[in-house]
């Protein structure tokens, strides 16, 4: 009788994916053009060795258009870019670890999340300086790395500096990874960054870099899309089943914890 309960719970469960499976939209094939930055690992980036454009929102991405039957075609562009170009329709979706914020949902509109992220405090591995948010923002001699209107950018104006946008600690880079090569460098002394990547970065290095103090605040990340797109409802129709179906959490243990950067 045991077994056959659990057969029977079995084939229910199978009956449910099915269920869930056909109750996904499907947008007929369909070609979607999917804008990223190729700047930001393991998020999207370009790898070294073959020169191919890679990473976890790539392989959502591809998992997302088999689930709901669609095409991607992908462009690139700046971070300064993608959120104007996508708000004007130039593209139908953006992706490149874009923190869901009230102000951008003035421009375009976002998915739910499919990412949470806490921000961390990237520096050398041998800076003895300082070590959290309040010493750093004490010694006015240290420069931290940003893209201009990201995250990092604002927690850094706001939450270790002193609010001036423009303040001269600040220097601002087009990508994020030339960001983490300035602090390499030793042109800036600090970059911050999402946990998940920091983490990928420092087992990178070989001891080059390290993470200190305490985590900054939690983000979370969303695909944007034009005011008003019919795709949202898809979209967040198919991150739900990569959810349910263990797809993200696969996703998030090879690109987090088995990729190694620069390898």
């Amino acid at each position: 009788m045991k077994l056959t309960a659990v057969l029977a719970g079995l084939g229910l469960a199978f009956a449910a994916t099915i269920a869930s499976a056909a109750d996904l939209p499907d947008l007929g094939g369909k070609e979607i053009t999917v804008v990223t930055e190729n700047a930001y690992p393991p998020l999207q980036f370009v790898d070294q060795k073959t020169g191919k454009a890679i990473g976890w929102e790539y392989d959502a991405m591809d998992a997302l258009s088999k689930k709901l039957n669609f095409k991607v075609k992908y462009e690139n562009t700046s971070w300064d870019a993608m959120i104007p170009a996508v708000s004007e329709g130039q593209y139908d979706i953006g992706m490149t670890g874009i923190t869901i914020r009230d102000d951008r949902k003035e421009k375009v509109d976002f998915s739910e999340p499919y990412m949470r992220s806490e921000m961390v405090m990237l520096v050398r591995g041998d800076e003895t300086r300082f070590t959290d948010a309040k010493s750093f923002g004490a010694d006015e001699k240290l420069l931290i790395a940003a893209q201009p209107g990201t995250t990092p950018f604002y927690t850094a104006v706001y939450e270790i500096l002193d609010g001036n946008e423009a303040n001269p600690r600040i220097k601002l880079f087009e990508t994020f990874g030339a960001t983490v090569q300035a602090l390499k460098a030793g042109d800036v002394d600090l970059v911050l960054t999402d946990g998940t990547a920091g983490a990928g970065y420092v087992a990178a290095s070989d001891g080059a870099l390290k993470i200190v103090g305490e985590k900054l605040g939690v983000e979370d990340f969303g695909f944007i899309f034009p005011k008003g797109s019919d795709l949202v409802a898809p979209i967040n129709a198919g991150i739900e089943a990569l959810k349910a179906d263990g797809t993200l959490e696969a996703l998030n243990k090879k690109w987090f914890l088995d990729y190694k950067m620069g390898e």
